[in-house]
Formats: structure tokens, C-alpha cells, sequence
């Protein structure tokens, strides 16, 4: 079995999805990992969880590394596979592409199936609204594809401005 193989293996094991992998120099394994259930997040013990049982499954595969790097995939989370983008489906995205259409080689937008509708194709729905245009492709056309990160602090916003509003209420007021 190749390192390759007995880490997809091992994270799967654990009930995780095995992101990405690779080797950088120095000796660098990098190890993406992520949960396979919808709006779960990946926490600092699951990453603890799976970098104990891949330094002993590493060990017996006399697999040659120096340091082993097991994070979450992020915010900007990359696509890597059909099962990712059936998975983030409506979710807006960036998309790179390996060869550049109408002098352009990024693009934004909301992430959908592609028209004709088969399998491994996808479509891309950018532009101003009434104005949208769509970008059919399959992955081997792309070499980079990552979901935009979203950032809410609505709450905290309410939050404070509710403190606020309390603070400016006369003295024996009980109304909210």
C-alpha cells in the first residue's frame, strides 16, 4: 500500500473526508482533512484524533517524512473532486481555469450543474442580475477552485447595538 493510499484509508477510517494531500520540501506532509457532515466543522480534536493514527499507520508503511501538517480546509476551502462540488452545489465559488476564455482565467459566481446536464459537468452563474451569464466546464478544464469565504457578524452587530439601546434607556424604563 503506498503512504498516499494508507492516509486516505486511515482518515476515511476515523469517519472524515480526506481533503487534499501532498509533500512539500523539507519533508513537509500536509494533511487536509474535513467532516463529511453538512455544516459540521472540523475542530482541533478530530485534526489531534487523526495525526495520532497517521504517525503510527506512517510508521508501519515506512513512509519517509519529517513533519506531519493535519488542519481543516478553511474558509476558502479548496474543490478538489466531483463529490466536492455536487456537495457545495449553490455555494459561490472562485474558479481558475488552466486555459483562458475571452482573455480571462478567474471567475466568481454561484456553482451549478452544468448544461448538458452528464456527470463531471458543471456550470459557474456569474454577472449583474438580469445580465448573468454561465460558464459550463468539467474539472480537468480548471486548476483551481475554492468556495468564496463567507463572513457573518450580523449577531455580533445586534449584539452590541441592543447593549447600546440599553444603555440610553431612562432610568425605570422596563420596556425592551
Amino acid at each position: 500500500m503506498s503512504w498516499q493510499q494508507a492516509v486516505e484509508k486511515t482518515v476515511t477510517g476515523l469517519g472524515l473526508e480526506l481533503v487534499e494531500c501532498e509533500r512539500s520540501a523539507g519533508g513537509l506532509l500536509r494533511v487536509t482533512i474535513d467532516r463529511i457532515e453538512p455544516d459540521a466543522c472540523v475542530n482541533v480534536d478530530d485534526c489531534e484524533r487523526v495525526t495520532r493514527q497517521l504517525q503510527y499507520v506512517l510508521e508501519v508503511e515506512e513512509a519517509d517524512y519529517a513533519r506531519l501538517e493535519v488542519s481543516s480546509p478553511g474558509l476558502d476551502r479548496p474543490l478538489k473532486s466531483d463529490a466536492h462540488f455536487q456537495r457545495f452545489l449553490g455555494q459561490e465559488v472562485d474558479i481558475t481555469l488552466r486555459v483562458a476564455l475571452q482573455n480571462r482565467m478567474k471567475f466568481r459566481g454561484r456553482l451549478t450543474v452544468g448544461e448538458p446536464e452528464e456527470p463531471g459537468r458543471w456550470g459557474l452563474v456569474f454577472g449583474d442580475s438580469g445580465q448573468e451569464q454561465v460558464l459550463n466546464f468539467k474539472l480537468d478544464e480548471i486548476r483551481e477552485a475554492r468556495l468564496v469565504p463567507v463572513i457573518d457578524f450580523k449577531g455580533r452587530q445586534l449584539k452590541q447595538r441592543a447593549a447600546a439601546d440599553q444603555d440610553k434607556k431612562p432610568d425605570g424604563d422596563l420596556t425592551p
